[in-house]
């Protein structure tokens, strides 16, 4: 295990064999609820973003919202929902993506991103990187310049970093060899 921040390590549950037997689930709800974990870690993101210019924030359902929403109050930028699909009232696009056990599709807003707008996407979780890939597809998508890419975790063993090869990624915490 690799230590970036002993607070926000240790307020992340772990769960035994779940959602199936042989998974360790990091279960970022635990850090969600401390206020001086959850304070700690958006502080840390805003520290890492503010003052870069950009002009969206985009958060990945359902975690990324919640810390992407509050960097997005703190760096003056706005805030742009990423969800799964049938969930966002007005005209969207949309990107499916592999899971273990087949697919899913996100959508974004046609509207939330204008063209050549410096974005920072924001997400609880890196693990195998499908679903963060398929964000930075809508973005581009979209015309937005996507300047940084940031997880609260990131479980180094299953490479999701690969996928983002094109993108500056930062990770507050990292977990590696369990």
């Amino acid at each position: 295990m690799m230590n970036n921040n002993a607070l926000l390590e240790k307020s992340i549950r772990n769960i035994p064999d779940f959602p199936k037997a042989g998974i360790l689930f990091r279960d970022v709800t635990t850090l969600i609820q401390n206020r001086d974990a959850f304070k700690k870690s958006v502080d840390l993101l805003v520290k890492k973003y503010k003052g870069k210019g950009f002009a969206k924030v985009v958060g990945v359902e359902a975690r990324g919202f919640i810390f992407g929403a509050a960097v997005a109050h703190r760096i003056n930028a706005g805030f742009v929902p990423v969800r799964k699909k049938g969930k966002l009232p007005f005209k969207t696009i949309s990107a499916t993506y592999e899971l273990e056990y087949g697919t899913d599709t996100l959508e974004i807003h046609q509207d939330a991103v204008k063209p050549g707008e410096k974005v920072l996407i924001i997400d609880d979780l890196l693990a195998t990187g499908g679903t963060v890939k398929a964000v930075t597809d809508l973005v581009n998508r979209l015309g937005g310049k996507i300047a940084a890419i940031a997880f609260v975790i990131e479980l180094v063993d299953l490479k999701g970093k690969d996928k983002l090869k094109d993108y500056p990624v930062f990770s507050l915490v990292k977990f590696a060899g369990e």
